[in-house]
């Protein structure tokens, strides 16, 4: 088999098995915004009219099927169906796999049919939702694998794509790992700018508290004074900035000492070569902003069936 197109500084493959294994129990929703991106997503290509289909005849019905070309988690069925939806109610799809199921090279992936028109305009937006959701799930898939067995989980970040984090944020969901904070306004992140201004960590977690009693608060720490402090403010969690292995050992070790012990999450440069270690350390969090980052678009081809026609 091809090996899943992300990341592409992994040191090895990860094998169909230990993707399979690492996925997420149960089926995951879709955001309530999804139909507002699509809309966008087609506003954006379409303007004030598909010039080019404008040269098919109304009247004329085509057949289509897309395939993968490459392995891959698939993710992004509800993009597309509202993306041809919205252009024609006409057109038909006929989905061969599941959401989060994994897909291999040339394997058919769905069948659309309908007027013509409408298959070609909406062709490049619904493969564009496609292969970046697919390519999402795929790198949160990968690196869940990775640390699967050790009791850590892997959290994204906000180092999404501009007016498409709710999406993405869906796609992490559908590959396995879990979602970080969604914006700036469900959770606080206290870092060393909010710190210096706040007069310290302890003033920080206590202006954090005052600002909304009910939001999770985490304080990011760049050393193992800091983490104490952390703990004494009484933060609900602590991110280890750049700590190396050897650091978040202790780190952890401090932790469970405490009599109210934090969740620790690492983040920092973490590479599909060093989670693992990372995991093993105890951490109950490692954050990769790769996954929604550093995304390549998972291969996808869409043919076209005129002969077929009816």
């Amino acid at each position: 088999m091809n090996a899943p197109p992300i990341p592409p500084d992994s040191p090895a493959p990860i094998g169909e098995a230990e993707l399979a294994a690492a996925a997420p129990a149960g089926i995951q929703t879709p955001p309530p915004d999804l139909a507002e991106q699509v809309r966008r997503a087609l506003a954006e290509d379409l303007g004030s009219g598909d010039l080019t289909a404008a040269l098919i005849d109304a009247a004329t019905l085509g057949r289509a099927t897309v395939i993968s070309r490459e392995t891959a988690v698939l993710c992004g069925r509800p993009y597309v169906d509202r993306c041809f939806a919205m252009l024609d109610a006409a057109v038909t799809l006929d989905w061969k796999v599941n959401e989060g199921e994994i897909v291999r090279p040339d394997q058919i992936l769905f069948e659309a049919s309908g007027p013509a028109r409408a298959l070609l305009t909406g062709e490049r937006t619904a493969l564009n939702f496609l292969q970046l959701l697919s390519a999402t799930a795929t790198a949160a898939r990968t690196y869940a694998a990775l640390v699967r067995g050790t009791g850590c989980v892997v959290l994204d970040t906000r180092k999404t794509l501009p007016g498409l984090r709710t999406a993405q944020k869906y796609a992490v969901r559908v590959g396995g790992a879990r979602n970080h904070r969604i914006g700036l306004y469900d959770a606080i992140l206290i870092k060393e700018n909010h710190i210096v201004a706040a007069g310290g960590i302890g003033a920080a977690v206590a202006r954090a508290r005052a600002v909304d009693a009910g939001a999770p608060v985490e304080v990011e720490v760049e050393s193992l004074e800091e983490l104490r402090e952390a703990i004494s403010a009484g933060a609900d969690s602590a991110l280890l900035d750049d700590f190396t292995l050897d650091r978040m050992r202790e780190a952890v070790a401090i932790n469970r000492a405490a009599a109210r012990p934090l969740r620790l999450e690492a983040s920092g440069g973490v590479r599909p070569e060093s989670i693992r270690a990372i995991a093993e350390t105890g951490v109950d969090y490692v954050s990769v902003g790769a996954i929604t980052k550093n995304v390549r678009a998972v291969d996808l081809s869409m043919r076209f069936h005129w002969s077929d026609a009816t």
